[in-house]
């Protein structure tokens, strides 16, 4: 029998703290709680928790600086729950590390469906020793595989694992699956809302309602990724942007 998937909730209001822990304990996880941003930080050490919800009016450390430190270590989902509507403090959490937020009041069915979706991308690394990387140049044209070689960029979706020019990256899981996306699909172009359907777990197709703010949220996370890579907006080697529209990758180099 696998283990309990473990879950932290970082909550200063007593109410939204147990509403979010119930929340959690129906969905399966083993969950403790912090009400400060110092502990909770020291909990995700400890506990290295699959799914972290944080909030980000903390009394003692902001939301903001707590996400940073726990992605120095920690791979686990963060979902942000604050009370503050402007975009602006939604996209610096993003770009502290956050994987999604819902802004209070929420409906926990709502929450519980954004971490259902989370929790069904793979999180376990295997040896990278016991997995097969293909890194033919022909290799993105058989997704099946799951690995795929593109202008000196190496992804295997088994081993979660991304190289540029043979350095490893590190990568939040969002910003791997957002990679992996445009990587699976080629030339063709995914539109934000394919994109963050694809977060969701959703398939490309289903309607769902999608906000502006839910497509502001994967330009952070293209941002953070381009970062990382060192990818040049202007003349990109993986992320192609198609302004109004979304993303597609980028021509390969010969």
């Amino acid at each position: 029998m696998s283990e309990a998937r473990v879950g932290l909730v970082i909550e200063d209001d007593h109410d939204i703290r147990e509403l979010v822990r119930t929340v959690l304990t129906q969905a399966g996880f083993d969950v403790t709680v912090a009400s400060g941003g110092a502990e909770g930080v020291l909990m995700a050490k400890s506990l290295n928790p699959d799914v972290i919800t944080l909030d980000l009016g903390l009394p003692d450390i902001d939301g903001f600086e707590v996400s940073r430190q726990i992605r120095e270590f920690s791979d686990a989902y963060i979902v942000m729950l604050t009370a503050r509507t402007e975009e602006l403090d939604t996209l610096i959490g993003l770009e502290s590390g956050a994987d999604d937020y819902l802004t209070k009041p929420f409906r926990p069915r709502e929450l519980r469906a954004r971490v259902a979706a989370m929790m069904r991308r793979p999180r376990s690394v295997p040896d990278p020793a016991d997995v097969a990387v293909d890194s033919s140049p022909d290799s993105a044209a058989h997704p099946e595989r799951g690995n795929f070689s593109h202008n000196g960029l190496d992804l295997s979706y088994a081993s979660r694992t991304v190289t540029v020019d043979g350095r490893e990256m590190n990568l939040t899981r969002t910003e791997f699956e957002l990679l992996y996306a445009l990587l699976e699909a080629g030339r063709t172009v995914r539109t934000k809302s394919d994109l963050v359907r694809r977060l969701r777990d959703e398939d490309y197709d289903v309607g769902s309602y999608i906000s502006e703010a839910d497509e502001r949220s994967v330009e952070v996370h293209m941002g953070n990724l381009r970062k990382k890579l060192g990818d040049s907006p202007q003349q990109p080697r993986w992320l192609q942007t198609v302004r109004g529209v979304g993303y597609r990758l980028a021509p390969g180099q010969h």
